[in-house]
This record gives C-alpha cells, sequence and structure tokens, in this order.
C-alpha cells in the first residue's frame, strides 16, 4: 500500500510541474517529500516498538501476578498493605511533628522556669541579711515571706510597736529601701494570731486584732525616717495590710510554742506574673 503522504507528495509534484517548475526544482521536491516520508516511516516504526513494548511489559506482569498468587501472594491484600504502611507512616510524621512542638513548648518552659529561678535565688540573696538577723524567709502559699515575730513587735493582745520591733522594721526597711530591685516590688503586711479568742477590748476578735497589727507595721515602714519614733522611709503605693486572724496558722496551736508562732506580722512579697508558678519546685 502507497502512503498517503507519497501520494500527497506526488501530487504536489505533479502540480507543481504543471504549473511549468523545471525538473531540478521537481526533482527537490520529491527529494524533500522522500525525507518527510523516511521520517514518517521511522516514527511508526518507533510507535510501534512502543506498543509492542507495552505489551510484554503487560503480559510480564500478568505473568508475575499469576506466578505470585500461585505462591500464596494476595496482590490486593499486598496493596492495601502498602496503603496501610503509607498511613501508619504519615502518622508516624504527624506524631513526630507534634513530639517536637512538645519538645520546644517543653525548651522554652524549661528557659523560663531559669530565669525565675535565677531570679528567686537573687531575691532570696539579697534577703539573707535579714536571715542572718533572726528573721525566717519563706515559700508559703507560693509568695516569698518574711516572718516577723508577734511577740517581739507588740505586747500581748495590743498593737503598740515595741522598740525592740522598730529594731528589726528598721533593719527590714534598710534591705528593701537599699536594693534597686526590692524597691520596685509590692508587698502585703499580713497580721496572724494564735486561736485564743479576745475577749471585748478595742479590737473585738481577733480580726480586729490582725489587722490592726497589720496597720501598724504598715504604717511604720512608709513613715519618714526622720520622724518622731522613726519610720522605714518605704514607697506608701507598693505596701497594702491585710489581717487574717486565726485562719492561716503555720504551727500546732495545742502548744505555747505553736501558739506563739502564729502570733507574727508576715511581709509578702508579691509575684510578678511570670512567677506565678510553684516556686517550691525551685528551692
Amino acid at each position: 500500500m502507497i502512503p498517503k503522504q507519497l501520494v500527497a507528495s506526488f501530487v504536489l509534484v505533479s502540480a507543481a510541474w504543471g504549473c511549468g517548475y523545471s525538473e531540478d526544482e521537481w526533482k527537490s521536491q520529491l527529494a524533500k517529500y522522500g525525507q518527510l516520508d523516511q521520517q514518517y516511516q521511522g516514527e511508526k516504526s518507533a510507535h510501534q516498538k512502543t506498543r509492542d513494548d507495552l505489551e510484554k511489559t503487560k503480559k510480564r506482569v500478568s505473568d508475575l501476578t499469576d506466578q505470585l498468587k500461585r505462591m500464596g501472594v494476595d496482590m490486593d491484600q499486598l496493596n492495601q498493605a502498602l496503603q496501610k504502611t503509607g498511613s501508619e507512616k504519615d502518622q508516624l510524621a504527624a506524631n513526630l511533628a507534634e513530639l517536637n512542638k512538645a519538645l520546644a513548648e517543653y525548651k522554652a518552659r524549661a528557659d523560663q522556669l531559669e530565669r525565675i529561678k535565677q531570679r528567686f535565688e537573687l531575691l532570696r540573696d539579697r534577703l539573707k541579711k535579714l536571715t542572718n538577723l533572726g528573721l525566717k524567709v519563706e515559700v508559703r502559699r507560693n509568695r516569698m515571706v518574711i516572718r516577723l515575730p508577734g511577740d517581739v513587735l507588740f505586747e500581748s493582745g495590743k498593737d503598740d510597736l515595741k522598740d525592740e520591733g522598730k529594731k528589726v522594721l528598721d533593719a527590714v526597711a534598710d534591705v528593701i529601701r537599699g536594693d534597686d530591685q526590692l524597691k520596685k516590688r509590692f508587698f502585703q503586711v499580713a497580721g496572724h494570731t494564735d486561736n485564743k479568742p479576745l475577749k471585748g477590748g478595742q479590737f473585738g476578735d481577733n480580726w480586729g486584732l490582725s489587722v490592726m497589727r497589720a496597720r501598724r507595721v504598715l504604717l511604720y515602714l512608709v513613715g519618714s525616717t526622720d520622724a518622731k519614733g522613726g519610720g522605714g522611709g518605704l514607697d506608701t503605693s507598693r505596701l497594702h495590710a491585710a489581717g487574717y486572724g486565726e485562719t492561716d496558722a503555720v504551727s500546732d496551736n495545742g502548744t505555747d510554742q505553736g501558739r506563739q508562732a502564729n502570733r507574727r506580722v508576715e511581709l509578702v512579697i508579691m509575684p510578678d506574673i511570670e512567677e506565678m508558678l510553684d516556686l517550691k519546685t525551685l528551692i
């Protein structure tokens, strides 16, 4: 069968001859279309070879599939298993991403805890002078507390400061006033009593006594150092007073020693927002 391309070439050449082209021009055109026909035949052979190779590959796959089935291998199950493995790999990758995220958050929290710990230790070092004076510095309810013995500050059932108590408060105020970081902190002056009830008097009950004792300590701490009777010279905007009565005992009210420990005034260093963590874990 004569290729359509060659027929078309012949027709075109005949047309060219009929239009008055020379013999050389006719031969040139014929040679050109002969090359096109050879290119076409080559591409046709290549396409046929590709189709033959594809059929051979399909047959080989079919033969291998049959062979695997005879060996007891179910290709459908194998494909499902491969898909499942792919899903498990995706899940594993997702879990790994979550783990890396959690690890980064843990590291950030650990760094934050380390910063807080350093600030806590620095604060404790700055208050070391007070512990050397016999005052107790501790962490209670996630707050650093300077415990001032009530019996040193006041006579029993009274809220007038003793001279010995003023000396203690002078020492505390001197430490705070002389430290740039401590001066920036907020403090709560908290009064506490033992559980022995008051009978009448100007305070009415232990609540009243604890509040008035806290108020008296606060007024002294913010009083002018040049005032008659002395004062701590602290910033009035950074202290406030509170009375807890007998509700926040630190020792057993069943013994004289325990009741003595409960009669106290505490200077509570209020934590910053970042410090609202469990400080006891840092000790």
